[in-house]
């Protein structure tokens, strides 16, 4: 009984794949809740996840500068990067985990890498020195306790590769571009309106949470738009908007921004002991923050010939990039999977999912040694350029992504 169980487990929720219990048996109503229940707690899952990364990804930046005052906007990329780099390594283990076990087991470790990185998260303050390392550290745990543990299956002929691998492409741009610009929204805006550490965690949440709200009627939208134009005039229209959105942050203008000069005078780390530390664990997180200098770091020679992104330039690029991000995200995998067809894909998106975490990798690490050396106008130029390239490749294969079906001739397009 308990290895017909345990066989169960590593069986795909629909049964339709060789070699399955339910293979060419249609699907039960008793079967149909018992996966929709699973889905809803997937949906739940996703849900709390989210608003728990939304709220970290907020704080790293000005948490980061409070621990370790040797930190730069540099260091800031690979603390960001660390957490997609662990989810790339652990997803496949996990992956190959659940397939020869029960799919509880990398679950349950998941969840207690999660829990154990998040505590070493939450007092990375506490040690007298190199704070940043432990961060870095916190980090990447919690990219690995958020891998996917997927299964495996037997990927099918009969696909158009080039289309897979471009949509892949198109794919790691998506998520180049939210990477990039989860990064930057804090040091940035922090450099050019000179808000205080307090104020950019709040506005730019309250930014966030409005990019949320205007990404939900986004997807209600794209829902109904598809039917008409199709995914891949949508994909492309994404593109475009996003385009804009990066240009549009581009600095322009004879106004420069408030510069930190008192940065000069605070470079260095003085020892401390233990009984301070535990009254610093009391001091006052506010009185902290009104200490420090704000504006324009002059350690950032960019600072002193590059000028100010305007407020009113910023939130539009955001209203802009809030649309196009989610479009380019939802068409792509819209498209890869109707490339791929309704047979079992889980080789093909465990490729996908890598994509995505390469560029949550290369993405934080891309934009803060760029801005950091140069600034914002290199930046987003740069940001500009890749755009460009990555719609002259969707031009160029636009006429291979189609469903599998259509390719066959088994339906109209």
């Amino acid at each position: 009984m308990a290895d017909l169980r345990i066989e169960g487990e590593r069986e795909p929720l629909l049964g339709d794949t060789p070699g399955s219990r339910e293979w060419d048996i249609l699907e039960t109503d008793e079967h149909y809740k018992s996966r929709w229940r699973s889905i809803r707690i997937l949906y739940l899952t996703m849900f709390l996840s989210s608003v728990g990364f939304s709220i970290v990804i907020l704080s790293i930046w000005p948490y980061l500068q409070k621990i370790d005052q040797t930190a730069d906007t540099r260091f800031l990329g690979w603390v960001i990067a660390s957490y997609s780099l662990g989810q790339m390594v652990a997803s496949p283990i996990f992956g190959l985990w659940s397939n020869y076990r029960p799919r509880k087991e990398p679950l349950v470790v998941s969840i207690f890498i999660s829990v154990a990185a998040n505590c070493l998260y939450a007092y990375v303050h506490i040690p007298a020195s190199h704070n940043k390392y432990y961060m870095l550290v916190a980090r990447g745990l919690l990219g690995i306790g958020a891998a996917s543990t997927d299964e495996i299956e037997v990927p099918q002929g009969n696909i158009d590769q080039v289309a897979v691998v471009a949509i892949n492409v198109l794919f790691f741009v998506a998520l180049f571009i939210f990477a990039v610009f989860e990064t930057i929204i804090a040091p940035l805006t922090m450099d050019m309106y000179a808000w205080t550490q307090e104020q950019a965690v709040l506005y730019n949440g309250i930014i966030l949470a409005a990019l949320g709200v205007e990404a939900v009627v986004i997807f209600v939208g794209v829902k109904l738009l598809s039917k008409k134009i199709g995914e891949r005039a949508i994909l492309l229209g994404g593109l475009i908007v996003v385009w804009v959105g990066f240009f549009i942050l581009l600095p322009w203008g004879n106004q420069f921004p408030k510069i930190q000069w008192e940065d000069l005078h605070n470079n260095s780390i003085p020892n401390t002991t233990f009984g301070e530390i535990i009254i610093g664990l009391w001091k006052s997180p506010m009185e902290d923050d009104n200490e420090r200098p704000t504006g324009c770091s002059i350690e950032q020679a960019w600072c002193l010939y590059t000028p100010v992104i305007h407020l009113a330039q910023f939130l539009t690029s955001v209203v802009l990039i809030g649309v196009g991000y989610p479009v380019c995200n939802l068409m792509s995998y819209t498209l890869y999977s109707k490339v791929l067809g309704p047979k079992p894909q889980g080789v093909y998106m465990g490729w996908l999912t890598a994509s995505g975490s390469g560029a949550r990798i290369l993405g934080p690490m891309f934009i803060s040694q760029v801005y950091a050396h140069w600034g914002p106008r290199w930046a987003f130029s740069l940001m500009c350029g890749i755009v460009v390239l990555t719609i002259t490749l969707l031009g160029v294969v636009y006429r291979r992504l189609i469903a599998l079906s259509v390719r066959y001739g088994r339906i109209q397009e």
